[in-house]
């Protein structure tokens, strides 16, 4: 059973980045759209379709699949030092990002963001190295 959920949780996980990676990409080039236009109400249906469709389920998918991993490892998994605490707490901080990107979906629904296309590219970056703690935690365990 335990690698039937490692099996769906490395699914979601694949899942949730993709997301994670791909929604501020969509923001720098909703940036550039002009509001009410044609194009800004297309990136808006992307951005909530990807939000709500993919991310959120992923994201919910990754969190309960890898809590069922702990329990199933009778707490053996948090018992194993401090790259599993601190992989959980690049998690809770990649969750965190992603209530942030969510909070940006609402903003450009209703044509009200503030940032610039520099913010974006810079807030796509973020995943990218939380993902590449979390991988060397997971992989490497160096603590």
């Amino acid at each position: 059973m335990y690698e039937w959920l490692k099996a769906l949780h490395v699914i979601a996980v694949i899942a949730w980045m993709a997301g994670l990676l791909y929604l501020p990409r969509l923001f720098v080039y909703h940036c550039e759209a002009e509001e009410g236009g044609v194009q800004s109400e297309t990136f808006k249906v992307m951005e909530r379709r990807l939000f709500r469709g993919i991310m959120m389920p992923a994201m919910l998918a990754t969190w309960v699949l890898g809590l069922a991993m702990v329990a199933l490892s009778a707490g053996g998994a948090l018992s194993g030092g401090f790259s599993m605490w601190a992989k959980l707490l690049l998690v809770v901080v990649l969750t965190g990002v992603h209530g942030l990107l969510g909070v940006h979906v609402r903003e450009f629904a209703k044509d009200h963001n503030a940032y610039s296309q520099r913010y974006f590219r810079i807030l796509n970056e973020v995943p990218t190295v939380l993902m590449m703690g979390i991988v060397i935690l997971v992989v490497v365990r160096p603590f």
